[in-house]
Parts: C-alpha cells; structure tokens; sequence
C-alpha cells in the first residue's frame, strides 16, 4: 500500500510546476561569455533563492591572473538571493574571470566560475584553477559526522520510547544504549561545529580550528542550529536522568516530566530541519512540519528496532508479549507518518516525473523506496511473529480452570466430601493436579447421580483414576510443547527484527545522502531558466571553433569565430587561426559568408580584414533571425585553401 501510494504520487507529478528548493545560478552581470566594448564597474550574480556569502565569494581575475576586486562581496540592498562586488578602476582589455563561492539556504555550499571580456577576448585565457565546491576530505569527515549524527539521535529517541511506552521487563540493557546515543550525539554535534568552516569555504581539515572560520560558522544559520542541539543537549542529560531515577524506584515518569521530554525530542528534530531542504524552496512552514515528524517517525521505528533487538538477544528476563505487542502498534503509526511525509517531500524535492529518472535526487529517491519497501517486508513478519507470541499470553485466560458442579454437595456424605475437598487442594499443586482432580469429581458425580440407572453399552464406564491420569498427560505434554513453541517464536522475531535494522540503517545512510543532494526541482528549474533566457533574449556572443586541413605538411589547424551579439542587425566578428602547435598562427587570407537557406538570403561577406593577429568586421549586418550556414574560406598559401560550413543561430 505505501508502495503503490508513494509510486502513484509520483506519476501524477507529471504536471507538477518547477520550483527549486536548492540554490542555483539564475543570471549573471555580465553575461557569461560576453564581450563589453567598455568596462564594467561591478559584476552581480543572482541566484534561484537567498544564499549566504563571505567577503571573497566573488573574485574577479583580469588577464594576467591578477584580483581586480575594489572591495568586499555584499548582497545587493533589499536582495539575499543577489549579490556584487566592485571592481577597480581603468581596467584592460582581455578576457576576465569570476570565481564564485557561496552557500544555498539549505546550508550547502555551491560553486563555479564564468568569463565575460572587454574590448576583445583574450589570444589566451589564463587558466584559473577553480577549487571544488568542497575539500574531499573535509567533506568526507564532514558526511561520516552526519551519519553518525542521525544514527545517535534514532537511538537517543527511539530507545526512550521504547522504555517509556513499552514498559520492558527489564530495561537495564537500554541503559548502554541510551547513553551512548547522547554521547555520540554531542560528539558529532562538537565535530560538525568545527568541520562546518572547512566544508563551506572548500579547504583542507587543516583549518577546522582557525578561528575565522569558526566564527563564521558560529555566526550562520547551520552554526546557531548546532549550538541549540548542544544547549538542548544538556537539557535531554537532565530529562534522562530524572527518568531513569524513577524507574529504578519502580514509579512512573510524572506527566509533566514526560511533556518536557516530547518537546525535547521536537526541538532537537528542528535542529535539523532549519538548516537543510526543508528550509528553502516553496511552502516552507510545512516543509519544517513534515521534515520534523519524518525524523520524530524514522527515529521512533529504527531506535526502538535497536531497543527490541538488544532486549530479546541480552535481558536476563524474556520480554512480554505485551511489550512488543505495543511497540509493534508504535511502529505501525511511525510508518504511517514517514510514508504520508515522504509522499509529501519527494513531490517536494521532484516537481515531475522527468525528474525521477532524469536528476541524481530522483535517481537515489528510487532506491530509497526500494529499500523503504524491503524494510517494510521485513516488518511484516515481524508483526507475524508479534501476533503469535500475544496468542499464547491471550490463550491461557481463555481456558479456566473447571468449577466443582453445584450438584457434588448434594451428593452421599462419603463421596460428597470427597469430592468437595478435592479441587481446592489439587489447585494448590498446580495445573496438572487441577486437572486430574476436576477429571475425577466429574466421573464421581456422573457415578452418584446415575446410581439407580444401568449403564448401556455406547457409554462404557470410566473409573476416576483413569480420567485423572489421562488428563495429567495431556497437561504435560501441553506443558512441555508450550516453552519450546515460545522459544521458535522468539527467536523468529529476534531474526525478523535483526532483518529490519540492517535494512533500516541502509535506509538511513541513503537518507543522509539525499539531503545533501540537489533536489531535481532545482536542476530542472534551472534547466528551464537558461532556456527561458536563451529564448527571451538570444546569445550574447557564439563562438565556434572549426577544424581545417588544405592537405599540405603544417597545413591544418583550427579557426576560432566569434560573433557578438550573434542578434539580427550588426554584428561585431573576429576570427583568429589556432597553428598545429596550439598557438596563434597568421594566414594570408580569411574570407566569410553566411547563409540563410529557409528564406533564400545570402550569401552574405563578412567582409573581414587583416586586424593584426587576427581577421575581422564590426559591420556584418544580418536581416533575419533563424538558423544560418555559416562559411569559412582559410587560405594557407597563394594556391592551397579549404572551405568549412558551420550552422549558427541568430535571436531576434
């Protein structure tokens, strides 16, 4: 059922709009790849939602690889999703680059970089190595943290339910378990709280104690969401302690103890939603409800697994049927909550059925679901085996012990007080007793009640004895079967729940990994934003690079045409051959046309002219918009020449 819902769900996304819920690039000033004929006094970058910057989010490079920033990054006034730096005075001509760094709402850090030219390109753009958006191993030690984060806190919440609504017979072996869940939740919580600098600024774990970057973290959202986990911490320390103490006195936690508790385990599942997907994008209030109760949910199933299993495999007392009986009613309701919610936030992250197989988000959701549905086979038998162990405490109660018939006191002084005195004293020693002598005072009342009738054949006689010790022998043997069916079910479960935990910490894992995937809301909103921008207002520049080969030793190399604004009306071109050896070559002619062969235009000469170290026009005017056939004449010496065609797109 929650397999065809969740699938179902997913198919009607098909007509789902795109909005993201992870930040992208929306729009660049300058536009990549342009080419300005006058310099630009600030560079501006809008993003898909409001980002996070430090002061040197954005570095302008000039030619020669040199900072031409003339002050700090900062949004733009009114604008969190829009952010610019100045740039210094007089600046040359060349190809210049923007290498950009900042971190989404969500809390994941984002990178890239982009080119944009003034008065022309650059013969040879300087290679600028753009760093990754995060350091390897900073970002591993960063991933190994999360994990280990959201494993303590299933164990540090799903353990204390169990104690607390499941009431096991003995809870001493959840004690180890409950205190390592928050120790190792407020180690990952240190640990992340120093990793967080390294992770966003893309540098090595050599840094996760610089001072800087610690303030910085400490002064951003995810780094007040961890002091608040660390604060609430000790809280839950107090909590926990309280608790336990009345457990060891045999008392009951007091209702307000236990309100103190829920709000606890809520606030701590907000630690996590502030700071990751549910914080950006659309509908966030119920975005941070949905991603709360699937925490609260998963961390309720998965931690009280863990309780259950280390109970039936280490407590000295077996566990009540009528414990797992509540905790399988527990888990029913958990799974409930986490497929209604992850209906809700995989409609959230995709958009749309394209998104599914067509983004990495939707790829690892399919797994995740894959898994979510092996977990829930596995809970299935579990629950089989939980409703075997409540019949055989249900099936007891359902048998009482026989009552003496009311008729025995009636009966002759000898055999009536035989038969009054015996029941009670055979209950005192125990069930088998009980049976024979119930068996007994049966047969004697059926002997004084029918003394004056012959007895016919279809109803032969059976003496007391008999009865009894018939009855004795099936109470044993139903007696001896019972522990032994008893000990096959508890150990099928103790199996079926193993099952459930290992697939259980799969699902974890993958879940750790979707959020801090870039949901596919964002790629294809991005998708569509550049196609959107490359419709409204066309290319700012095309660039083509064409091979060429006259067939003569040294004579082939590639020539590089860029048109700008590659719009109808005047275009500016220039054309620059690249020799074999990959540098800068000068050939005696370049000629070009173009071609617009659905309305017979053309064709059309450039007209280019020797520049100096490259061939060009500022006057190719082009009439129409469509898709043009671009030709390209090199000539290498006075009789060796090839001709190249190209198709290129002219917007409006």
């Amino acid at each position: 059922m929650a397999l065809v819902t969740l699938l179902g769900t997913l198919f009607l996304l098909g007509g789902a709009a795109t909005v993201s819920a992870h930040s992208a690039v929306r729009d660049t000033d300058p536009r990549e790849g342009s080419v300005l004929k006058s310099a630009p006094r600030e560079v501006t970058m809008t993003f898909t939602e409001s980002v996070g910057i430090t002061d040197d989010s954005l570095r302008v490079l000039s030619p020669e690889n040199r900072r031409v920033n003339a002050g700090d990054t900062q949004h733009v006034p009114g604008r969190s999703d829009t952010v610019r730096v100045r740039l210094n005075d007089g600046l040359p001509d060349g190809t210049f680059t923007v290498a950009w760094r900042v971190v989404s709402a969500d809390s994941h850090p984002i990178s890239g970089a982009f080119t944009f030219s003034i008065g022309k390109p650059s013969e040879t753009t300087v290679p600028v190595a753009v760093e990754p958006a995060v350091n390897p191993a900073s970002g591993a030690l960063y991933d190994i943290a999360r994990y280990a984060a959201y494993a303590a806190v299933s164990l540090l919440l799903g353990v204390a339910v169990f104690v607390l609504a499941c009431s096991p017979s003995s809870a001493e072996p959840l004690r180890g378990l409950v205190r390592a869940g928050w120790w190792t939740l407020l180690a990952t919580t240190v640990a992340l709280v120093f990793l967080r600098g390294p992770y966003e600024r893309g540098t090595g774990p050599s840094t996760v104690f610089d001072p800087a970057l610690i303030e910085n973290t400490l002064t951003s959202r995810p780094g007040w969401a961890l002091l608040a986990r660390l604060a609430l911490l000790a809280a839950a320390a107090v909590f926990l302690v309280r608790t336990e103490a009345a457990l060891r006195r045999s008392a009951e936690p007091k209702p307000a103890v236990l309100a103190a508790g829920g709000f606890l385990a809520v606030a701590l599942a907000v630690t996590w939603a502030v700071a990751e997907h549910a914080s950006a994008g659309i509908q966030v209030p119920a975005a941070m409800t949905s991603s709360v109760l699937h925490l609260l949910a998963m961390a309720v199933w998965l931690g009280g697994l863990g309780a259950l299993l280390t109970v039936l495999h280490r407590s000295r007392t077996p566990l009540a049927a009528t414990s797992v009986t509540r905790f399988s009613r527990i888990a029913f309701t958990s799974v409930t909550v986490l497929v209604l919610t992850g209906v809700y936030q995989s409609w959230r992250g995709l958009g749309s059925w394209d998104a599914v197989s067509g983004t990495s988000y939707g790829r690892i959701l399919v797994v995740k679901v894959c898994a979510v549905v092996g977990l829930l086979a596995a809970a299935a038998f579990s629950r089989r085996w939980t409703a075997r162990l409540s019949d055989d405490v249900e099936q007891p109660s359902q048998k009482p012990v026989p009552e003496p018939a009311p008729e025995l006191e009636k009966v002759g002084a000898g055999g009536g007080a035989a038969a009054g005195n015996t029941v009670p004293a055979a209950a005192e020693r125990g069930p088998a007793s009980v049976s024979a002598s119930a068996a007994g005072t049966t047969a004697e009342t059926a002997a004084g009640t029918t003394a004056g009738s012959p007895s016919t054949p279809s109803e032969p006689a059976v003496s007391p004895s008999e009865s009894a010790s018939e009855s004795a022998s099936a109470s044993a043997s139903s007696s001896a079967s019972g522990p032994e069916e008893a000990g096959v079910r508890h150990r099928s479960l103790r199996r079926s729940v193993l099952a459930e935990v290992v697939v259980g910490v799969a699902v974890l894992v993958i879940t750790t990994v979707l959020t801090g995937t870039q949901p596919g809301r964002a790629e294809l909103e991005t998708a569509a934003a550049e196609s959107t921008a490359a419709a409204a207002d066309g290319p700012t520049a095309s660039t083509t690079l064409i091979p060429f080969d006259v067939g003569t030793p040294g004579g082939h190399g590639k020539v590089q045409i860029v048109l700008e604004p590659g719009r109808v009306g005047e275009n500016t071109v220039e054309a620059v051959i690249i020799g074999p050896d990959g540098g800068v070559a000068t050939v005696p002619e370049i000629r070009l046309s173009f071609t617009l062969d659905s309305q017979k235009i053309g064709p059309i000469d450039a007209g280019l002219t020797n520049k100096g170290g490259y061939w060009g026009t500022e006057s190719l005017n082009l009439p129409l918009a469509g898709t043009w056939t671009m030709k390209v004449t090199v000539r290498t010496t006075d009789i060796d020449q090839v001709s190249e065609t190209r198709r290129v797109k002219i917007a409006r």
